[in-house]
């Protein structure tokens, strides 16, 4: 299995999540989103710790078994049936969700999250821990 991390699936990573960690295990390989390092970055200058935040997302970055993912043409096709379908429901999600699952659709991989937003969206593998 590829795994897309959502915002809150990195934080429980650097919390040492033993649940998390354990879920992702046998993943083949670990996604970063751009959506997701910038929705970080933001919070991380609302801490006092931004420079160790920042070198530990950096670090982790770094890892071999970690990808990063950006917007591709792709991507921007996804989201917009993803828009459409939830705007035709009459769902409301943060925009950075569904572009986050957009991404998770794009490449087929499991998105690991605790937010009920993604529960809307069709045809993303939402994994919880």
């Amino acid at each position: 299995m590829i795994a897309l991390l959502d915002t809150n699936a990195y934080t429980a990573i650097m919390r040492g999540d033993e649940a998390l960690l354990r879920g992702l295990e046998n993943s083949q390989a670990i996604l970063m989103a751009s959506i997701v390092i910038g929705e970080l970055e933001y919070g991380f200058r609302y801490r006092s710790r931004y420079a160790a935040n920042r070198q530990q997302l950096d670090l982790f970055l770094a890892q071999p078994f970690v990808s990063f993912l950006t917007i591709t043409r792709d991507t921007a096709h996804h989201y917009g049936q993803i828009m459409s379908a939830l705007r035709a429901a009459g769902t409301k999600i943060p925009t950075n969700n569904a572009w986050i699952a957009a991404l998770a659709r794009e490449n087929q991989a499991g998105l690991w999250t605790h937010d009920q937003h993604f529960d809307h969206i069709e045809s993303i593998d939402v994994h919880r821990w």
